[in-house]
């Protein structure tokens, strides 16, 4: 079964993290959002607003049209 574009997201935003090793709780506070949002993301089950996007990767270091990128790429 092929993986939606919001799954693959999810897959790269949490390879990038655990590339930094830091936590869900850490990248979520950098970017000001809750924990549970980031695993929500993480996971696929929601997208994020073009803005919430680009906190999360100023968190991670990334830009957003890598991530989305790389998701594309999945």
């Amino acid at each position: 079964m092929r993986k939606d574009l919001k799954t693959k997201m999810g897959d790269v935003l949490r390879a990038k993290r655990e590339k930094l090793d830091v936590s869900q709780e850490e990248v979520a506070e950098r970017a000001g959002v809750d924990r549970t949002y980031i695993s929500i993301l993480e996971r696929g089950l929601k997208s994020p607003t073009v803005e919430t996007l680009e906190r999360i990767c100023d968190a991670l270091g990334t830009l957003p049209e890598r991530v989305i990128e790389e998701a594309r790429r999945k």
